[in-house]
């Protein structure tokens, strides 16, 4: 399976688990592939960039796979702007989630025509947004198949009001896979919105260890793969950063 992921364009974490970082703004999204099943993690920023992750998706699983499950780590433009272009997929988010999507969808519009996204290629993927059919009030458990079972954890807020995180478990020779959302970033600072929530944020990467381990592989909204020294530090900067301990 590794020339079709690199065919693809992806990176290969595990057995059964890949990413690709996402061009203009470096946001991440996950692959997780079960016998039955394939869990997509995050959308992209416009509906061509949901389409062409849905289109490499299918290169990689093959034959007539497709992407079946859809996760949305939280509600930023770079993260679901792409969602409509999984139609007949099963959508997952946080609790909460909903609601932004709903009553936000004008500023998320205008966030990402703010940041550089062509302002057609905005208005429509907000006015098709997909909604989370599934809302995730603590832990999930998603059964792709082959004995791999995938958890969603609703471990916020903190970068938002309504993060959720992935957990791949390993399998197969392979480590365990976080994927993190922007809970974590490595290619810059953690970036604190006016929908973050600062003193809850370090308890939320607590949270984030404790079911990840010693031994996974995080993997950020944006950069490079990080191990949980990573984690644990960022998660010491930012109680520093906000005062919090």
């Amino acid at each position: 399976m590794t020339p079709a992921w690199e065919a693809a364009g992806w990176e290969r974490l595990a057995p059964h688990v890949g990413r690709r970082r996402l061009p203009t703004w470096d946001c991440t999204a996950g692959l997780v592939v079960g016998s039955d099943a394939a869990l997509m993690i995050e959308a992209g920023s416009s509906l061509a960039e949901g389409a062409a992750l849905r289109t490499q998706a299918r290169a990689i699983l093959g034959g007539t796979r497709r992407v079946t499950h859809l996760a949305l780590t939280h509600p930023h433009f770079d993260h679901v702007l792409g969602a409509a272009a999984f139609a007949g997929v099963e959508v997952y988010g946080a609790v909460g989630v909903e609601t932004v999507l709903t009553a936000g969808r004008d500023e998320l519009r205008a966030d990402a025509v703010r940041h550089g996204l062509d302002a057609d290629a905005a208005a429509e993927a907000a006015d098709l947004l997909v909604h989370p059919h599934h809302l995730v009030c603590g832990e999930w458990t998603l059964d792709l198949g082959g004995g791999l079972q995938v958890l969603l954890a609703n471990i916020g807020p903190g970068h938002s009001a309504h993060d959720l995180v992935v957990l791949v478990p390993g399998v197969d020779g392979g480590r365990e896979v976080v994927f993190c959302g922007d809970l974590v970033e490595e290619s810059g600072a953690p970036q604190a919105g006016p929908d973050a929530v600062p003193t809850r944020w370090p308890a939320a990467l607590d949270r984030l260890l404790e079911l990840g381990g010693e031994d996974a592989l995080y993997v950020p909204g944006h950069g490079a793969v990080v191990d949980a020294a990573f984690v644990r530090a960022q998660r010491a900067t930012l109680a520093a950063r906000f005062g919090v301990s």
